[in-house]
């Protein structure tokens, strides 16, 4: 994967997340900042954090799902490794979210 192929896997990514809506502000997680240290490797490797808005916010497993979602619905993304950093069950949530 070219430098360039990369930068287009990462921009099409974070336009994916644009679509990905909090219910309790109705704003993207991209404009909320619920998405961090977005990276993307050779063979379609993208790993980033997920911090959800607040350390015991509701919506955490239903987000970062989403977010999951999304980001394997792009083209090129071929595996995920989620961080999930300022929530009370933050280890927890990243071991489950990273073996569905």
């Amino acid at each position: 994967m070219s430098e360039n192929d990369i930068e287009k896997l990462k921009a099409a990514i974070i336009e994916r997340l644009r679509t990905v809506i909090d219910p309790e502000t109705r704003a993207d997680v991209v404009r909320m900042r619920l998405v961090e240290n977005l990276e993307v490797g050779e063979g379609g490797r993208v790993s980033y954090t997920f911090r959800p808005s607040s350390p015991v916010c509701p919506l955490a497993v239903m987000l970062v799902q989403q977010i999951k979602l999304a980001v394997a619905e792009v083209s090129g993304v071929e595996s995920q490794e989620i961080t999930v950093d300022g929530y009370v069950g933050a280890e927890e949530l990243t071991a489950l979210i990273n073996e569905e």
